[in-house]
């Protein structure tokens, strides 16, 4: 038997994530080579499309993966997992996710990719109006400011130059106030 009808058997000739009968193809799930069928799923032109360019996704119909995400088939439960984790901004899409069981080998699978490392899980420091802080920025305070140890008052308008970003802790920068270096807490500024 052939890759593709190995998988039109395994699918019963059916999309394996929309559950389509049309435009059916073989898709090979990356990192994989695609040299047999436990590497590949069968997928119709829309999936296979919007996987390929994800900002041509149509979120509505991705609503077919709370029923996909169950297959036994590692590749399908890859692909489900990608999308949701791709989609996972909107809401249910994350509700599906955090349902969702993948054993090691197949997280391993869907994580290899890279996709799910977004920026999300990244430590993002924001100002007081949800604007992104880079170290380097210049900042304002929006509120006098008592700095303890210090015996002063950093006064609401002064402008903070080239803050540096407590790597750790997303509430807080650092910057120099009347000469000295201080750390600041990022809802009490914003970006200039």
């Amino acid at each position: 038997m052939t890759i593709e009808q190995t998988l039109r058997a395994r699918s019963d000739n059916h999309c394996e994530l929309c559950g389509t009968t049309e435009q059916l193809g073989i898709y090979t799930i990356p990192p994989r080579s695609g040299d047999n069928a436990d590497d590949c799923a069968l997928l119709c032109q829309v999936c296979r499309d919007q996987i390929d360019t994800p900002e041509s996704a149509d979120i509505h119909h991705w609503r077919c993966l709370n029923d996909s995400m169950w297959s036994l088939v590692p590749a399908v439960q890859v692909l489900a997992w990608r999308m949701l984790k791709r989609l996972s901004s909107e809401g249910w899409p994350q509700d599906l996710l955090d349902m969702l069981y993948l054993d090691e080998e197949t997280q391993a699978w869907a994580e290899a990719t890279g996709e799910g490392a977004a920026e999300e899980d990244s430590i993002k420091h924001v100002d007081c109006h949800g604007v992104v802080l880079e170290a380097g920025d210049t900042v304002t305070l929006t509120k006098d400011l008592t700095v303890k140890g210090a015996g002063f008052t950093a006064k609401r308008g002064t402008a903070v130059r080239g803050i540096s970003l407590v790597p750790d802790n997303p509430e807080h920068i650092e910057g120099r106030v009347n000469g000295q270096q201080i750390v600041i807490l990022t809802k009490f500024v914003k970006k200039s």
